[in-house]
């Protein structure tokens, strides 16, 4: 081989080495293929859970003729709606929607006369009933309904009621284009949903969103017995009574609310399920009012440190802090610090879930509520009675520091005369005024001055002697459950002291 290398012209012996090279670089590389594991198969891709975005048109033509302008002429002087510099004032709360307030094109300044209120309605048979908010109507000497092709009717209010805020209007057509009615009920979040609507004064305005939730409570309303649909649909002034939608063109909410700072849209609005309305519909139909059920009862909701206080498992449930005096629950043996479970086997996450289904039922109607008390579980059978919007109670007025009282939880009361129980409306045998607090825990618990406790556990207390008695036994790690009066309303606070009779 050495002598047939020698024997090659230069040319060649470059060729074989360059080949040689290559057969060597040719045979690693296969070595190195062969110990390298192959590479592992992609991982099988999730499912598409969302495919594509809806297109409203076809809905929007469907049903766009059914939804109306109403205009409410609430007489001569101002309205009770505000006006945007008022707005700008108010803290952040939900907010109703009443008509244009502020300057918009191809409209004076001011925008509409302040003694008319404009909102949206939607029919639901073709004989003339439309349905609407009653806080567009509340007040209104006449009602006008624009239809869809600019015709205008006269209308007479049916029934309204403030409770769902739900009014039910009547106009002399026939014919007419009318909404399906959905279910509420089977409402998901997530679902897409749409709103039509006059924002502004803008008729039939369309905008769509999701379902944010359901079933939520709005503290800053008297609407208790209404399980408010929350979505994402950008809804304005003057959408109040328009359909909310779903994808079926059917109605499943009746725009109501915005959470907001400003009087616009900040991406929270609530609607009152149709379920609800329509509930209130076939009884404005019947006899003009709402008549809803009643248990006789005040409630709240349970933290982890009075679920220790009762012995609870967990924070679910209703917590009765008040028991109204010849109710259907005070004569079926309810008591204060009962928590409510269930009520006739639905089970009861919260204190705001208790209400709407109460007042899905008729007065009469025989409930069972399961309830927690001294730990132990038990049904109680209920006849409810019917619904009344109670009188608001009295702010107090300044109470006047009482010489020390003491007792474990450091706070000092003061007696409350004849006088002020008829304007807190209590009763002649409950009520101490806090005076002032030296307490650690209460103050820590929330305590105030110029509060006023009821009750310690299921016990009144209507005198400074009465509330110290009541404390005199608890020791530190003990808990006392207050009821506690503030602003008109009242809730059981838990108190625990760390040390006898502490001070600050």
């Amino acid at each position: 081989m050495r002598n047939l290398l020698r024997s090659l012209p230069v040319r060649n012996l470059a060729l074989v080495a360059a080949t040689a090279t290559v057969t060597s670089a040719v045979l690693l590389s296969t070595d190195i293929a062969a110990q390298t594991p192959a590479p592992a198969a992609p991982a099988a891709q999730a499912p598409q859970m969302v495919s594509g975005l809806p297109d409203f048109t076809n809905l929007v033509d469907q049903v766009g003729p059914a939804v109306v302008n109403v205009e409410a002429n609430i007489g001569g002087g101002a309205s009770d709606q505000p006006s945007m510099d008022e707005d700008e004032e108010m803290p952040e709360f939900f907010k109703r929607f009443f008509g244009p307030g502020m300057p918009m094109p191809q409209m004076p300044p001011g925008g509409r006369d302040r003694g008319v209120s404009m909102g949206t309605g939607f029919i639901i048979s073709n004989d003339g009933y439309v349905l609407t908010n009653h806080h567009v109507v509340d007040g209104a000497g006449e009602v006008t309904v624009r239809l869809s092709d600019r015709r205008e009717f006269k209308a007479k209010v049916v029934g309204s009621d403030e409770q769902s805020d739900v009014a039910l209007l009547k106009i002399p057509a026939t014919g007419l284009p009318s909404l399906r009615v959905g279910d509420s009920r089977t409402l998901r979040p997530g679902q897409w949903v749409v709103a039509i609507g006059s924002p502004f004064g803008l008729d039939h305005s369309v905008t769509a969103g999701i379902v944010s939730a359901v079933g939520r409570s709005n503290p800053y309303a008297n609407q208790q017995y209404v399980p408010f649909i929350q979505t994402d649909v950008a809804i304005n002034r003057g959408n109040s009574g328009g359909p909310l939608l779903d994808t079926r063109g059917q109605v499943v909410g009746i725009n109501s609310q915005i959470f907001s700072n400003s009087g616009g849209y900040m991406g929270v609005s609530f609607a009152i399920p149709i379920d609800v309305a329509m509930n209130a519909v076939d009884q404005l139909k019947s006899k003009g009012r709402v008549s809803r059920g009643l248990l006789g009862i005040g409630l709240e909701g349970i933290d982890n440190e009075q679920a220790r206080a009762l012995g609870l498992p967990d924070t679910r449930g209703a917590l009765v802090r008040e028991v109204q005096p010849g109710s259907g629950a005070a004569k079926a043996g309810v008591q204060r610090l009962d928590v409510i479970r269930a009520f006739n086997g639905t089970p009861i996450e919260d204190a705001s879930s208790l209400p709407p289904l109460v007042g899905a039922l008729p007065p009469g109607a025989k409930t069972t509520l399961s309830i927690m008390r001294d730990g132990k579980a038990r049904d109680v059978t209920v006849v409810l009675g019917e619904l009344a919007v109670p009188e608001p109670r009295a702010i107090p007025a300044s109470v006047t520091p009482a010489p020390n009282q003491r007792n474990p939880l450091g706070i000092v009361g003061d007696d409350i005369d004849g006088a002020q129980r008829r304007r807190l409306g209590l009763d002649t045998n409950e009520g101490v005024a806090i005076a002032r607090i030296e307490g650690l825990s209460a103050k820590r618990a929330g305590l105030q001055a110029g509060d006023i406790i009821l009750a310690v556990g299921r016990n009144s207390v209507g005198s400074v002697a009465q509330l110290d008695r009541e404390l005199a036994a608890l020791k530190p790690g003990d808990t006392a459950m207050l009821l506690v009066q503030r602003g008109g309303t009242s809730r059981y606070i838990a108190v625990s002291p760390r040390a006898a009779a502490e001070t600050q």
